[in-house]
């Protein structure tokens, strides 16, 4: 069942205000606000995800038992057909997808206008991350509270994939966990650029609240452009675990291929 996802605030009311006069000028000719939502529909290959029961070969012959999947969705831009931009205002945008929660991001105060891009970050950017602990509002206590936040000084999840696997190698249920986030060596926000159909943009008006169905294709965080195999990144103790390396650096250059923009209700 999907769930929406509702803006956490982060800043304080006078960066929401500069925020929105400085970076959000009129973006169109039509008159007043309206809301979008942005369904991220997780999916394996062809099939709708199920959690915990369904089978998911990858093309590396991996048989994966998908536990749960968690990303950090942020900084969403908003392009028009004209070409003008709105920047959702960065004191609200920062919105944890999960599996078992909330899949659903509920963009609210939307310029009404005929929208067909959309943007977005994969994680917490790091100027945000830069400004501290204390400086991060609401959204600080919802990454603790959804395991999105292990200690301050490790710094946010923005990604969270895990389960259990079964390859030629590996014939008894072996844990697995593939994390982004950031290392001693490299900060991984990731951004995404999407497209929609042409012939259907997203309609926002006082009455009408499209929804953007993006649909997410989990086999490509390991087979993307490039193949990263779990039974390579084996541990002693703690099953497969790729969060470091150039394993992680191969799941990066993955990322912006597993979103795909499926279609656009203008309901």
């Amino acid at each position: 069942m999907k769930k929406t996802i509702y803006a956490l605030a982060a800043l304080s009311i006078t960066s929401i205000f500069i925020a929105c006069s400085k970076d959000n000028p009129i973006v169109n000719n039509y008159a007043g606000t309206g809301k979008l939502d942005v369904e991220f529909d997780n999916s394996f290959a062809e099939n709708d995800l199920v959690l915990n029961t369904q089978s998911n070969t990858t093309p590396s012959n991996e048989v994966l038992k998908i536990s749960k999947i968690k990303y950090i969705v942020s900084n969403v831009v908003l392009t028009t057909e004209s070409g003008s931009t709105f920047t959702y205002p960065k004191t609200k945008g920062y919105f944890i997808v999960d599996e078992e929660g909330a899949t659903v991001l509920e963009l609210e105060n939307v310029p009404a206008g005929n929208y067909n891009k959309i943007k977005f970050g994969i994680g917490v950017d790091q100027e945000h991350y830069n400004l501290g602990e204390s400086n991060q509002g609401d959204f600080l206590s919802e990454a603790q509270a959804t395991g999105m936040l292990s200690d301050w000084s490790t710094g946010y999840k923005f990604l969270d994939f895990g389960g259990n696997f079964t390859s030629s190698a590996v014939t008894s249920n072996t844990s697995f966990a593939v994390t982004i986030g950031k290392t001693a060596a490299n900060y991984h926000y990731s951004e995404v650029t999407l497209n929609f159909p042409p012939a259907t943009p997203a309609l926002v008006r006082a009455s009408i609240t499209p929804e953007v169905h993006i649909v997410v294709d989990l086999s490509k965080i390991l087979n993307g452009m490039h193949a990263v195999k779990l039974s390579d990144n084996l541990t002693p103790d703690s099953g497969a675990i790729v969060n470091s390396g150039a394993a992680l650096e191969n799941v990066m250059m993955n990322i912006k291929s597993l979103f795909t923009v499926a279609h656009v209700h203008n309901d």
